[in-house]
């Protein structure tokens, strides 16, 4: 009965399966929860809130810190249900090491660690990580679960972009450095100033903090800002791209268990028919054969009573009566 009830809470905490009303719930409930939770989570930083608000904020904090906590786990008492952590006890620690079970595990110590040391600074610090609940929204969400697949498919292309962005960074700050520093020594001290003039020259941000004075230097920035369009293009063209063969991937993924299931149906139905087919055939023969030994039963019985007089060899009655019965045949399909 134990191992029927983790199965079943199984089912609903780790599949998202819409025909499961159950698992349904628990989706739209933790989902609704981490969008309520994060909104709260936003406001409290607001100076105007009333203390009836504050207080308010604090109860949402302190329920769905309790919510996350429980299902957190019930995740880890379930997940030995899965044969990749069937071990009692290392199968569960190597799920608890998961990158969603650890985000579920970050996200919930704030609460705890506020409660245990509230006068600690650097505990208020961490309350940022209440917005990794978020994240929890893959394990609900097909649009975030996609997002993760492409960046994934496309992880290699984006890093060599952003290693080439880098490298560029390097340069440009660099050349900039030595160009402007004479000039506009307070702007350009050094080359981490000009990577932060960089950082917004390539990105075409253009916050006019930081600009070159010089001739040289001012077109040295036109030509960063020129390269910044199309090298900040790439992870856009990468990630669209990226998007459409994922998606395409799915539609085929889709067409193909839609062709799977038809053929399924098909051979299903095929099998009935062919089941029917042969019942009726057997119906048939049983008939067919049920006719032909009364037909034959009477032709013996007539060639006994006509000639049984005259023929006292049963194999001359025998074969007048399979005479008989084949004339009887012969007319009847005539």
């Amino acid at each position: 009965m134990r191992k029927t009830i983790k199965t079943i809470i199984y089912e609903i905490l780790e599949t998202s399966d819409s025909s499961n009303l159950y698992s349904l719930a628990d989706d739209v409930v933790i989902t609704c929860l981490i969008l309520i939770n994060v909104a709260a989570f936003i406001a409290s930083t607001s100076p105007r809130l009333s203390p009836e608000h504050t207080s308010l904020l604090a109860n949402i904090e302190i329920v769905s810190s309790l919510v996350f906590t429980i299902e957190y786990i019930l995740r880890l008492w379930v997940s030995t249900v899965d044969r990749r952590y069937s071990h009692p006890l290392w199968g569960r620690l190597k799920y608890a090491l998961t990158p969603l079970s650890l985000i579920d595990l970050i996200s919930i110590l704030p609460f705890y660690f506020l409660l245990l040391f509230p006068s600690l600074n650097f505990v208020n610090l961490i309350r940022v990580l209440r917005l990794l609940r978020l994240l929890k929204m893959s394990r609900y969400s097909e649009s975030v679960r996609t997002l993760g697949a492409v960046l994934y498919a496309k992880k290699e292309e984006l890093i060599a972009t952003a290693f080439a962005v880098f490298i560029l960074l390097i340069f440009a700050s660099s050349i900039m450095y030595f160009v402007e520093y004479e000039a506009h020594p307070k702007a350009f001290g050094s080359i981490p100033d000009a990577m932060w003039w960089g950082v917004v020259t390539l990105t075409t941000v253009g916050y006019g903090d930081i600009y070159p004075i010089t001739p040289l230097g001012k077109l040295l920035g036109a030509m960063l800002a020129f390269l910044g369009i199309g090298i900040f293009a790439l992870p856009a063209g990468i990630i669209a791209g990226g998007f459409s063969e994922e998606l395409q991937k799915r539609k085929q993924e889709k067409r193909a268990e839609n062709l799977e299931e038809f053929a399924n149906c098909q051979s299903v139905k095929m099998g009935a028919e062919i089941e029917a087919t042969f019942e009726e055939k057997q119906k048939a023969i049983a008939l067919h054969v049920e006719s032909s030994s009364a037909l034959m039963k009477m032709c013996v019985q007539m060639a006994k009573q006509k000639l049984g007089s005259e023929f006292k060899n049963e194999q001359i009655l025998r074969d007048l009566a399979i005479h008989l019965y084949n004339e009887a045949v012969r007319k009847f399909e005539l």
